[in-house]
């Protein structure tokens, strides 16, 4: 869809005036309340309620590597961006050499150039501690050096090493990519909104560390889940008890799981806080803080949004986009239901004062040709929970410790005071949410981590809001192919 001219703007600025007299639709389709002038003064404090959504384990270049081609497409201006580059390509791990029980990187293996996926279900490459350190170097992985060569030999390997083993056994999916059309909802609203092609996770390793990050700034030393060695919850404080202290509301918003138990206990097992002790008091002392994600519906809707909010990845129900484990994850089904949750807010009494904050919480095993960046530690913890044999474990490194991030990962920023088409190149990862809350909200930070973010203020523009009236998104496309027994 092509960017709106300005006699176009023109005519929106004035169907949203007449909404305002009428009660009418402007031409966005919006309601009249999302017509609102913005309120003064014109700086961050107009932002009053902040959602955060992070759904899971995909990278930058698998997902938004084509956005400057669906610029090209859709008469988005061109402007700098660091996307996928189509010559890429990775060392394979053909069966016939080495032996197929162990895979090994070689010179002498074939190259597995990146390709556009044709199925929308994919098998799972392994995003954990190993096999991250492995893709940033596959000969040396604690050496510092990003050769970023090893991502086509971790997939084949976790392939290989499964019981039973995964299809694809050689590891090209690693190396597979999506567009503009099989993912249209996210490349409108990227294009529209704003991104960041230097946006990373936290932590160079899986999903739960990453969010420890997201909630606290920090992982205490832990670059696996807690369950891995029986370790008891942290004792960091999260964003939510920092929120607590300060009289700022908040809510944790939670998909049911199968069964659709929605009592307190089921929805404390399907979220995050659960890694940390701050989750007996929201037990015991703000159990309506702890909600199903239908409540964030009627938030929106009744403009009873609190302050700062987390929507929790519908994982139980397949909705989180996490690569396939056992039932096949469609990435559109995923993208379909987080497009609902935004379109929510949108088209709601909340958006005037709103910004929605989407990304996924690690790359997922998924070819990046950006390396993770040098990032300032939380604090003085060391890696506490590696296993015998793990990288860094016999030897140290520049990646041994908490001192970078992980890989880069997609991101929208979306809001009323959103920049038009805006692409950050600023360096962060999402602690920088942290830093944009604490801004906001004038709280101090939790980590050096945080304390080190931008605050994220480059990506609104708050003297002129451009989408006070919000565009209408396309529907996000649900028709793509889903099986995992071949790629193209």
């Amino acid at each position: 869809m092509k960017r709106p001219t300005w006699g176009n703007r023109l005519l929106t600025l004035m169907a949203a005036a007449v909404s305002l007299l009428c009660g009418c639709q402007g031409v966005s389709g919006s309601s009249s309340s999302s017509s609102s002038p913005p309120p003064s003064p014109r700086d961050l404090t107009q932002i009053n309620h902040i959602v955060i959504l992070i759904q899971e384990n995909r990278s930058f270049d698998h997902y938004f590597g084509r956005l400057s081609a669906f610029w090209a497409t859709n008469g988005f201006p061109a402007q700098a961006f660091d996307g996928l580059p189509l010559t890429a390509s990775n060392p394979g791990c053909d069966p016939a050499f080495p032996p197929p029980s162990v895979c090994v990187g070689s010179t002498s293996s074939p190259q597995v150039p990146v390709f556009h996926l044709q199925t929308m279900c994919v098998e799972n490459p392994s995003p954990s501690w190993n096999e991250a350190h492995v893709d940033f170097d596959l000969g040396q992985p604690n050496s510092g050096l990003a050769t970023l060569d090893g991502f086509v030999n971790s997939a084949a390997t976790d392939a290989r090493t499964i019981s039973p083993p995964f299809n694809d056994i050689s590891g090209k999916r690693a190396m597979g990519y999506y567009d503009g059309g099989d993912l249209n909802y996210y490349y409108f609203m990227a294009s529209n909104f704003a991104t960041s092609d230097r946006w990373f996770s936290p932590v160079m390793t899986r999903t739960q560390p990453n969010r420890m990050y997201l909630l606290a700034g920090t992982s205490h030393g832990h670059v696996y889940p807690l369950g891995v060695t029986s370790s008891p919850p942290l004792p960091d404080k999260t964003i939510f008890q920092l929120l607590q202290e300060n009289g700022i509301s908040w809510r944790i918003y939670v998909h049911p799981g199968q069964d659709g138990c929605t009592a307190t206990s089921c929805l404390l097992a399907r979220s995050y806080i659960n890694m940390f002790t701050f989750q007996n008091d929201v037990v015991n002392k703000f159990p309506q803080n702890l909600v199903p994600v239908s409540q964030y519906l009627s938030d929106v809707a009744n403009g009873t949004l609190p302050q700062v909010a987390i929507i929790e990845p519908a994982s139980d129900v397949f909705l989180d986009e996490h690569p396939t484990e056992t039932s096949p994850v469609n990435i559109q089904a995923g993208a379909a239901y987080a497009a609902s949750l935004v379109n929510a807010l949108m088209n709601s009494p909340s958006w005037k004062d709103s910004v929605f904050i989407f990304s996924h919480d690690e790359f997922g095993g998924f070819f990046d040709h950006v390396a993770p960046q040098p990032a300032v530690p939380p604090d003085a913890i060391q890696p506490s929970d590696l296993q015998p044999g793990d990288v860094c474990t016999t030897s140290g490194g520049p990646t041994c410790d908490f001192g970078h991030t992980g890989y880069r990962v997609p991101l929208i920023v979306i809001s009323p005071f959103t920049k038009k088409n805006f692409v950050s190149h600023t360096v962060a990862d999402h602690t920088a949410i942290l830093k944009f809350i604490e801004t906001r909200f004038k709280l101090p930070h939790l980590t050096a981590r945080d304390a080190a973010q931008m605050d994220m203020t480059e990506f609104f523009d708050f003297a002129h809001p451009p989408w006070m009236t919000p565009p209408m998104p396309p529907a996000q496309n649900t028709g793509g192919a889903c099986y995992l027994d071949h790629l193209p």
